[in-house]
């Protein structure tokens, strides 16, 4: 059982009132009234669907001891006088900071590394964990595959990055298993959210910024300045060691010189293209592997791996670049690289021994959906047959795009479901169909609703050499359909369809 006091969980807070004993015991900090029990701190946060505010008389029933809140609780005080009550400038960025305290603020104590961007956060962590991990570093991951926690490996409840309680949590749980670099996954939402409040990291990572979550921030605009916290001081150990910080920034991205110029840490830039630190020479790319020479400030040395296409390249020079950062050794990069076999729902392979080829990929926005078709052209030496869908209550705007995009690369498409959650599934796809029918291409597609069949009637009518690519889930292994989350994973599907398994998807 922990036990922190009230006035050691305030350090770094932003109190603008503060009543009640400083040396009372904190057992649990909360921000879900649920989990409140006797000795906790509640913070009261506003979300987009309740007000934690409207639960207090709840949670103290419930025996919280503490409720910080941004509202002024001087009414609330007079009411229950025995309960300390912190009133604060953001409830979301206390939370953070109340759980950093709470569980001795693990991320001093592990090297961590943030990655953010639109695309490749998954494989860049993956990549970068094999890397210490070679270099002989007990790692830890958080992600949207799932979070490995040392002894632990979990599952995502809904984020990609936790809610601040929880990822504190797991970042003590790491400290405790003997983990010394922790590797996060940052989302915009995280960012926008507080998630990482809390939390200093010695690497942040750009990958890329293209259209995506358009229904949660206002514009491409508010969505870039999210992502863009990541680099400011908050998150940075700029104030216990300003030298060995460091940002890795894609120059070949549009936002990257925006990102690299916003830094106050050192910068080490990579791309193909751009005048970089870290270039990419010579990139073989074939259906088996992906080969090219990189040159860094330290060496050119050549890279293998078994993750294909060039935004696959751009994936492991951002690795490399978090490998340099934290001194590992060229041996130990190219080592961590080529273990690294496969990223789960990544360009993932489904292999019967069948004639044809069947991938599942996770690309469900628009900047990733054209380059893993541009890959799949490249490789496809039969008709290449794409299988996608949007999900629901999402960025609406960039369904119609989606289907142009898969029109322009694809010989015949499939239009089926994603995750249609609350929308009707036939809407979404009338979306994707317009931007079909408004290429120039305009190939043959049909339209299918429900995934599984759509699965099945492309690979039932693949022929040899064709290439099927199955877009949008990836590793998922649940379709949303209205409030139901149903066992649902692309990979079993194919499988099955493949070998001829019919009835029930899964035997």
């Amino acid at each position: 059982m922990i036990f922190v006091r009230l006035n050691a969980l305030l350090k770094g807070v932003d109190a603008l009132m503060v009543s009640g004993s400083p040396v009372c015991e904190v057992e649990a900090v909360c921000d879900d009234s649920r989990e409140v029990k006797a000795g906790s701190m509640f913070v009261a946060i506003k979300g987009m669907k309740s007000d934690g505010n409207h639960f207090i008389s709840d949670v103290v029933d419930a025996g919280a001891i503490s409720i910080v809140s941004e509202e002024s609780l001087s009414e609330f005080k007079e009411k229950f006088s025995d309960i300390a009550t912190i009133q604060v400038t953001d409830s979301r960025v206390a939370l953070g900071v109340l759980a950093r305290n709470f569980y001795c603020d693990p991320s001093a104590t592990l090297t961590m590394c943030g990655i953010t961007g639109t695309n490749g956060k998954t494989t860049v962590g993956y990549l970068v964990k094999a890397i210490f991990e070679s270099a002989g570093n007990r790692s830890g991951i958080i992600g949207t595959i799932g979070y490995d926690i040392g002894s632990e490996r979990l599952h995502p409840a809904s984020h990609t990055t936790p809610s601040a309680v929880v990822l504190q949590r797991m970042l003590s749980q790491m400290v405790q298993e003997g983990v010394t670099h922790a590797v996060i996954e940052v989302t915009s939402h995280a960012l926008a959210l507080s998630r990482v409040s809390g939390c200093l990291f010695d690497t942040v990572v750009f990958t890329n910024l293209t259209r995506d979550h358009l229904d949660f921030h206002d514009s491409l605009e508010s969505y870039f300045n999210s992502k863009l916290r990541l680099f400011s001081s908050e998150f940075l150990k700029t104030a216990v060691d300003q030298s060995s910080v460091r940002a890795i920034v894609n120059l070949d991205d549009s936002y990257g010189a925006l990102v690299r110029d916003s830094c106050t840490v050192p910068v080490m830039s990579y791309g193909i293209y751009a005048n970089a630190d870290i270039l990419a020479r010579n990139v073989t790319i074939t259906y088996e592997e992906t080969a090219f020479t990189v040159k860094t400030p330290l060496s050119e040395f050549p890279v293998r791996s078994n993750l294909i296409g060039y935004h696959n390249v751009y994936n492991m020079l951002a690795a490399i670049g978090v490998g340099l950062s934290r001194g590992c050794s060229i041996s130990s990069i190219q080592k961590g690289i080529a273990s690294l076999k496969s990223v789960p729902g990544r360009f993932e392979k489904i292999d019967e021994g069948q004639s044809y080829g069947v991938v599942v990929d996770y690309a469900h926005t628009e900047d990733a959906l054209r380059k893993l078709l541009s890959l799949a052209r490249t490789l496809t030496k039969g008709s290449l047959i794409t299988v996608f869908g949007c999900g629901g209550d999402r960025d609406k705007g960039k369904r119609s795009t989606m289907g142009r995009i898969a029109a322009d690369l694809s010989d015949s498409i499939i239009v089926t479901s994603d995750n249609p959650r609350s929308e009707d599934p036939e809407n979404i796809i009338r979306d994707v169909v317009d931007g079909i029918v408004a290429s120039v291409q305009e190939p043959p597609y049909r339209t299918i609703p429900d995934r599984g069949e759509a699965i099945a009637n492309a690979i039932h009518s693949a022929c040899p050499d064709d290439l099927i690519v199955i877009a949008g889930k990836g590793h998922e292994d649940y379709q949303i359909i209205g409030n139901q989350r149903l066992d649902f994973d692309d990979r079993v599907i194919a499988r099955n369809a493949i070998v001829g398994t019919h009835g029930s998807i899964y035997g």
